[in-house]
């Protein structure tokens, strides 16, 4: 009876593993959604109030939910408080102390600092058809993402199944 009730549990476990897999799957894919809005509002405060980027980052960021409120405020502060620093490694030091606990793909982390290379240069036209660039390589990443995430969740699901049974056959 007891062995029977530890495969039972055992295969609950490895199920349940395989099903929070799939669960960081989506969680993940929900974050590059809401980057994807940020960046959306960053673009359409640029183009139609034609701020200064840092001020332009404290209306986002009064607007959105944490960590990215903390990240586009510090940004605004340090953006306002610079002492001839450039842009570029302010918006690369905020994302990496701010964003780092998202635990962003390799890839994903670095076209998002890479977007700093291309903003805050006062060129209103230029921004935001860099701002659009991103945007449109943003897009076909969550494409990437959503298309193997379906197969990721059900692999998942079935290694934890599947991995459950394996470990009850093994110990019983």
């Amino acid at each position: 009876m007891q062995r029977f009730i530890g495969g039972i549990l055992v295969i609950a476990a490895t199920t349940g593993a395989g099903i929070l897999y799939g669960m960081e799957q989506q969680n993940y894919l929900e974050k590059l959604l809401y980057i994807r809005h940020i960046v959306y509002m960053i673009k359409s405060e640029l183009e139609y109030g034609h701020a200064p980027i840092g001020e332009i980052c404290g209306r986002v960021g009064e607007r959105i939910k944490e960590p990215y409120r903390k990240w586009l405020l510090a940004m605004e502060k340090q953006v306002e408080n610079r002492d001839e620093e450039e842009f570029l490694k302010i918006w690369m030091r905020s994302v990496d102390r701010y964003l780092g606990g998202l635990n962003l793909k390799p890839t994903h982390s670095i076209q998002l600092k890479e977007l700093g290379c291309y903003i805050g240069q006062m060129n209103t036209a230029a921004e935001s058809r860099n701002l659009q660039l991103y945007l449109e390589r943003l897009e076909l990443e969550i494409e990437k993402v959503r298309e193997g995430m379906a197969a990721k969740k059900r692999i998942g699901s079935c290694l934890g199944v599947m991995g459950g049974i394996f470990l009850v056959v093994i110990l019983m």
